[in-house]
């Protein structure tokens, strides 16, 4: 009998747990480590920080799920991994050993890199987690009292673009629900080099597009943009050109912020040597499995990616919820595969498929594959992207809660944009 150790219970750990149960029967231990008791469903945080939904609405409690499933699970930070000795070190000190170490951890968030930002002693928000949605909320509750000057965007070396467009969009949304956006002036600020990039390149017109959109919005932006400090209402910024030279410093007044953070690997991952890139992302093959160490495998933002393309500002690739569960069942078939004595074949499918709310509509983007050049570049908008948005949030945490282990892209996704299955 083989012990799996699965490391994070987010959006591709916990679907890597069940799809494994399903797949290896009950012949082999599967444990769930992770640092907290619930599972939180991070697409849905903007809503979080404007009051449409809370915690309770996209947080469950992981234990009942995964024990009802025959799942082990332990809520404990991981402190140390001793791959030579195939080990765990847990917070308090408990150690547990693995066969096979599957990395699902997530990022850690950067906001050290930017001196003032962040929401823990800094001056800008976040969406990356609950928590930080819901101090996101208290924030923008003060701000409806007393408004101003707003500022979304995403720091240098951010990765995930999506979301700073979902809030921005959100906000604009809400505010004029409430008859209050003619009193809040907007401005987007991102590391990328023009609205749409998303870390991809663009997809289709997404530049064209987000751009109009943005501009019937109001929303203003700052691309190109490297924010190099955030004091208590100001944040300064500088501007470069494509070729990396600096155009223009701007001193931002604002009430309110939410910056998306740069990202790193978590410290305990981090800190193998061998095992990841410099900012702590865990390297793979082509099967998901390290090189150097063949009985640990990874999935999901915490794997190394590099950009599609060098920008003046860095900018890194996303990891979109599509690839990340094509990546997790390519763990589960490349494990299963080893446990059988036979090479493991199951590759990965790059593709990058996006559904991202806009308050009351939406935009969904299908980039084959995720670099390009691509053979499907796809970008659509409309309120039907809303309502499919909201209907997966309440799909993907049902599944999640029932232990159920089909594919939600391949089932859902794919054929609600009528695109049918796709194949890099």
């Amino acid at each position: 009998m083989a012990h799996i150790v699965i490391l994070g219970a987010g959006t591709g750990g916990m679907p890597c747990a069940y799809e494994l149960r399903a797949e290896l029967g009950k012949e082999h231990e599967i444990t769930m480590v992770n640092e907290r008791e619930y599972f939180q469903f991070v697409p849905s945080n903007p809503w979080v920080a404007v009051g449409w939904r809370d915690r309770a609405s996209i947080t469950f409690d992981i234990r009942p799920h995964l024990e009802r499933r025959g799942i082990n699970f332990i809520a404990k930070r991981c402190d140390k991994i001793d791959p030579d000795q195939n080990r765990l070190t847990l917070a308090d000190g408990s150690t547990l050993d693995y066969d096979y170490l599957v990395i699902a951890t997530g990022p850690k968030l950067a906001f050290d890199e930017v001196e003032g930002a962040g929401p823990h002693g800094g001056h800008t928000h976040s969406i990356c987690t609950v928590d930080h949605a819901e101090q996101a909320y208290e924030g923008y509750r003060k701000l409806l009292d007393d408004p101003g000057h707003v500022i979304v965007g995403a720091m240098p070396f951010a990765s995930c673009f999506g979301p700073a467009y979902e809030y921005a969009f959100i906000l604009d949304a809400d505010l004029r629900k409430r008859r209050q956006r003619d009193q809040v002036p907007m401005t987007f600020v991102t590391s990328e080099p023009y609205i749409g990039h998303l870390g991809l390149g663009g997809v289709g017109d997404s530049k064209g597009m987000l751009e109009s959109e943005m501009r019937n919005h109001h929303i203003n932006w700052i691309t190109n943009a490297k924010v190099v400090k955030v004091e208590e209402g100001k944040m300064f910024v500088e501007q470069y050109d494509d070729m990396g030279h600096k155009v223009k410093d701007y001193e931002l007044e604002f009430k309110y912020s939410m910056m998306l953070p740069a990202f790193r690997g978590v410290d305990a991952v981090a800190a193998v040597e061998g095992l990841c890139n410099p900012r702590g992302f865990v390297f793979t093959d082509a099967h998901q499995r390290n090189p150097t160490y063949p009985n640990i495998y990874s999935a999901g933002v915490c794997i190394a990616i590099p950009p599609v393309e060098a920008t003046a500002v860095p900018t890194g690739a996303p990891k979109t919820g599509y690839m990340i569960e094509s990546m997790v069942t390519a763990i589960v078939h490349n494990i299963a595969d080893d446990l059988a004595g036979k090479e493991g074949t199951t590759l990965a499918t790059w593709n990058a498929i996006c559904l991202a709310d806009m308050g009351d509509s939406g935009a969904a983007f299908v980039a084959l594959p995720q670099i390009p050049p691509r053979n499907v570049a796809w970008f659509k908008k409309g309120k039907w992207v809303h309502m499919a948005k909201i209907a997966f949030e309440k799909y993907f945490i049902r599944k999640m809660k029932k232990g159920t282990s089909e594919p939600i892209y391949e089932k859902y996704i794919l054929k609600m944009l009528g695109i049918g299955k796709l194949k890099s």
